[in-house]
């Protein structure tokens, strides 16, 4: 119609017909408690290297699974502590730069000496060109005892955006750039190109310090008034 090849709008009439998709979240822990359970039971997995140093490094970083299990020794600048995704593997097709706190470069280190003389951090048991599957990363989480509804390899993403903000320590668009989520107002995109990196690497290692609280103390809270950065 705009550019007057058609005099009517033919999907009209297809106005109510289709059915609106049910959006299901994905299953995830947002409660301290139970958080701290979870990671607890981290050290009782018995599986293989690989896909224990997935599953540790899941809640500390809150990646896209899939960016995780396809990562690329290429990305990581273990001596500066940052991980960069390359634009051609992000949602958003744009690069996605992140701090790394101590505790996931310790993790990345040690998975280092399993599979760093290969391209991939996480290869497939039958092919070391392909990555591991998500299904490799939820049956893990059914392994240790977590039904779909409990958990999921996403849900962690929500964990930490969740009690982040909770806390009250650091501004929301410091955790939606650590998210990699994109502002989808321009201005304020306009405005965000820095990326909050000041904040977000101290908000990274305070995470992940607060994680380590939570496997011994599961009772921590993560009020501002109550913690210590």
């Amino acid at each position: 119609m705009a550019t007057t090849r058609t005099e009517n709008e033919p999907t009209f009439a297809l106005k109510g017909a289709l059915p609106t998709p049910t959006v299901r979240h994905r299953a995830s822990i947002t409660d301290p408690t139970r958080l701290g359970a979870f990671l607890r039971s981290l050290d009782a997995f018995d599986g293989q290297p690989t896909t224990s140093a997935a599953l540790r490094l899941l809640p500390i970083l809150f990646p896209r699974p899939g960016a995780l299990r396809a990562a690329e020794w290429s990305e990581f600048d273990l001596d500066a502590a940052v991980w960069t995704i390359p634009a051609s593997r992000t949602k958003m097709r744009r690069a996605n730069r992140g701090p790394l706190p101590a505790q996931a470069v310790s993790i990345l280190r040690s998975l280092k000496a399993v599979t760093g003389s290969r391209r991939l951090l996480f290869p497939c048991v039958r092919s070391v060109t392909r990555p591991i599957s998500e299904n490799t990363l939820n049956a893990a989480l059914r392994r240790l005892g977590y039904t779909p509804d409990d958990v999921t390899a996403h849900g962690f993403r929500a964990t930490a955006s969740s009690l982040l903000n909770e806390s009250g320590l650091w501004h929301a668009d410091a955790i939606e750039r650590q998210l990699a989520h994109v502002e989808g107002n321009d201005v304020r995109r306009a405005y965000a190109r820095g990326g909050h990196w000041d904040e977000r690497v101290p908000m990274m290692q305070w995470w992940a310090a607060h994680l380590d609280g939570l496997t011994v103390d599961s009772t921590i809270s993560v009020s501002a008034g109550s913690v210590m950065v």
